[in-house]
């Protein structure tokens, strides 16, 4: 019977993250290609115009996220976890459908930058809720005393998705003509997304409703469920701190390394996308390991710890990275971000399932994260290649990781002490050594 339960919830957290994973791939595509995206859909005559439009398009995707959070999270705590997770599945898919197929400027002229905005805003509209909805998910299927290391299979399902993108981008590149790579490989990964799809969709629609959820015997009224988030304002903003820290690091290790790679340290393309790969193998290796340790010493001492490392090496090793630029020196300060990211990653996500009450978890976790993402973590490539442009100094995108890291450890303390006052429900594991 304990066998079978196990494998019944293995099953579950595989079905849960797939969906999961399409989300990331096509976050991750769009940033992996940045620099192609800007001369398909924003030729300026202008290449650093045309990669802040391309990078402000990527990072407008992540200003809906708040919207989705309020909407679909409200409605995912009406309706169930397993109802949440299919619509927004079914939007993210309309949303990488429609700018895998949308032609370039050269043949539709301006109605192509507008349909890809459009896209990215559907995206994110969607997103908003994805990743809450997952945690909040894993977190209610875990067995006692393991919450954080289901939950951590959350992000590590995104991990499997930059490696996915990586490895594809690196043999695009291997295979398609010289000037082929950049007219058509961001769009044969995007349609490679689009395939999956019907898999990811069949996947998400076996899933059965979480225990927890079903055996609540009120399930609020999306009006109550508003006035209750209202009440949980400052576990909202909390949260938001919490999770700058998460999501400048996880986009700057992934998403802008390889615009970082080509356009300001002018590796190859092939470069700059192997160094994600083994970034992507690192976080998805660490993060179990640091969802499991969370379990055992408790949340609090790794998110202190990680981000006190982050703010003492953040700008010291991006300083070491340009002082000699090379391949190797890349992917040793990736690794390094990578695994104070994933120590801090693995304990933040399953924490604030565990603090926010249950009739709003889904809202809350969601709308903390899409704020996170939307007025911070989105726009970090955007921010670190303004900040590059302005000061000329190639290693201020670590001063850029330094503020988020301060913000994680102003959350951290905040946290602690809603928990040593009891303003917090308690959780069933320790939150401080």
């Amino acid at each position: 019977m304990t066998s079978s339960y196990h494998k019944s919830n293995l099953w579950s957290v595989v079905r849960v993250s797939s969906g999961n994973f399409l989300e990331m791939y096509d976050f991750m595509v769009f940033g992996y290609y940045a620099s192609a995206i800007a001369s398909a859909f924003f030729p300026t005559g202008n290449a650093f115009l045309s990669l802040m439009l391309a990078l402000m398009t990527f990072g407008a995707g992540f200003l809906m996220r708040p919207v989705g959070a309020v909407v679909l999270g409200a409605y995912a705590d009406k309706h169930g976890r397993r109802a949440g997770l299919i619509l927004t599945l079914g939007l993210m898919s309309v949303g990488i459908l429609l700018i895998a197929c949308v032609p370039g400027y050269s043949r539709i002229g301006i109605v192509a930058p507008l349909l890809v905005v459009a896209g990215r805003l559907l995206q994110g509209f969607s997103a908003g809720m994805e990743l809450g909805g997952v945690s909040v998910y894993l977190s209610e299927i875990a067995t006692p005393g393991n919450r954080g290391f289901y939950v951590s299979w959350q992000s590590a399902s995104q991990q499997v998705a930059v490696m996915f993108a990586a490895l594809l981008g690196m043999t695009l590149n291997i295979v398609l003509p010289a000037n082929q790579v950049a007219p058509w490989s961001w769009r044969i990964a995007m349609l490679v997304g689009c395939a999956i799809i019907p898999i990811l969709l069949w996947l998400r629609r076996s899933l059965p409703e979480t225990e927890e959820f079903r055996q609540r015997s009120h399930h609020p009224s999306i009006s109550e469920i508003l006035r209750s988030l209202g009440s949980n304002a400052g576990l909202v903003v909390v949260g938001m701190m919490l999770f700058t820290m998460t999501t400048v690091s996880f986009y700057m290790i992934t998403a802008y390394t390889p615009t970082y790679g080509n356009t300001v340290l002018h590796f190859s393309q092939f470069h700059s996308l192997s160094v994600m790969f083994f970034v992507g193998a690192s976080n998805f290796l660490l993060m179990p390991v640091s969802g499991w340790l969370s379990d055992r010493v408790g949340r609090i001492p790794l998110l202190a710890g990680a981000t006190i490392l982050m703010l003492l090496t953040a700008y010291p090793t991006l300083l070491w990275l340009v002082s000699a630029p090379s391949v190797l020196r890349l992917l040793a300060v990736e690794l390094w971000f990578s695994f104070v990211y994933a120590m801090y990653n693995g304990a933040a996500i399953v924490f604030m399932t565990e603090i926010i009450p249950i009739e709003v978890r889904t809202i809350g976790f969601s709308l903390s994260y899409s704020l996170a993402t939307a007025l911070f973590g989105g726009f970090t490539p955007a921010i670190s290649t303004y900040l590059i442009h302005r000061t000329g100094n190639r290693a201020v995108p670590g001063l850029w990781l330094s503020v988020a890291a301060l913000s994680g450890l102003a959350a951290t303390l905040i946290a602690r002490e809603r928990q040593r006052s009891s303003r917090v429900a308690a959780v069933d594991v320790p939150v401080s050594a």
